[in-house]
């Protein structure tokens, strides 16, 4: 039996699909049964049967922080992919950030010890790494170090990512993925897909920030591979480019049909923008977007290297044109039907 936490999500989902096509026994923690519809849309950009794909998966009703229904979804369970976490570097408070992705880590490696699961892969995030000092590649080696700029969402895939080391020293064995910026369908109004969705209502600025993308099929696949694999308590970066914003948009515009982002937004006009989201979020007039963190984020140069994934599984990626292509494709379908 395999479970998986957080499948109603960008990564889960699919990993859920690629599991069901291996004819797998599968177990999958929901917090709202009601998400469940969100993950038969996925499996409906890939086939033609999703009622049938979905059939195949057994879903429980479980969180992360309740350790009672945790320990009946871990009956009998061999394998575990902890895909569960709020993704997020603004507009969450830390204190929702830590539960779910610290503590709730920590009670999984918990019961992976307890009911001596033979191996756990779970996904962290590229937020958990160091940064460049002299913009050279970023890769597993890069130490985090502490510091007053990281925002509450790298705090906690840190920490998280302690938890599951703590864990390995215990006797569990494990993987752990670093995906960069994620590409894939579904969740136009939450998470990186959300990007096609403020694309396609037309932006007037870009920032000068660079970053590592990858499709979510290529961040399932390396999970499965590397749990079908011999690799025990290593970590891998899954990302297949370095693009800097002003790519990305102008990539996704083009593929969407519309007007790419031409200015570029100097620092001080972002730190206005923070002011104003604020101001917006106070009055209730809107949830707040625009954090410090994020305006970090966004004018950060970093690159990262995928050798180490590519070298271990032979990893093959999927460029990010073509997952642009693939997922502005769905992205136009749906909004035509709405």
């Amino acid at each position: 039996m395999i479970l998986v936490t957080g499948g109603t999500g960008l990564v889960g989902s699919h990993l859920l699909l690629e599991l069901v096509k291996q004819s797998k026994r599968i177990r999958a923690i929901v917090r709202n049964k009601s998400k469940i519809e969100l993950v038969k849309r996925v499996f409906s950009y890939y086939t033609d049967k999703p009622e049938e794909f979905m059939s195949n998966i057994e879903w429980i009703e479980s969180d992360m922080l309740d350790l009672v229904s945790l320990d009946k979804a871990f009956f009998n369970v061999k394998q575990v992919y902890h895909c569960a976490a709020i993704v997020s570097i603004g507009g969450k408070s830390r204190k929702d950030l830590i539960n779910a992705n610290v503590i709730g880590t920590e009670n999984i490696v918990n019961m992976c010890l307890t009911h001596q699961v033979e191996k756990l892969c779970h996904v962290s995030s590229i937020a958990s790494l160091g940064n460049s000092l002299n913009g050279e590649l970023i890769d597993e080696n890069t130490a985090w170090t502490v510091s007053k700029n990281h925002s509450a969402y790298s705090i906690s895939k840190f920490k998280s990512e302690m938890e599951v080391w703590r864990g390995i020293q215990e006797g569990l064995n494990a993987v752990i993925v670093n995906p960069s910026v994620i590409i894939g369908p579904g969740f136009w109004y939450s998470g990186s897909s959300s990007l096609f969705t403020k694309v396609a209502k037309g932006m007037k600025y870009y920032t000068s920030g660079s970053t590592g993308f990858v499709d979510v099929r290529d961040v399932s696949d390396s999970m499965i591979k590397l749990m079908e694999s011999d690799i025990q308590n290593e970590r891998f970066i899954i990302s297949s480019e370095n693009l800097n914003y002003k790519e990305l948009f102008e990539n996704i515009s083009r593929v969407i049909g519309v007007k790419s982002p031409r200015k570029e937004a100097s620092e001080r006009l972002l730190r206005i923008a923070v002011i104003f989201d604020s101001i917006a979020s106070i009055l209730r007039i809107k949830k707040k977007e625009i954090t410090k963190s994020v305006v970090r984020a966004s004018l950060s140069k970093s690159n990262y290297s995928n050798n180490k994934i590519k070298e271990a599984i032979e990893k093959t990626f999927i460029s990010i044109n073509d997952s642009i292509a693939d997922t502005a494709d769905k992205f136009k379908k749906e909004l035509t039907i709405s």
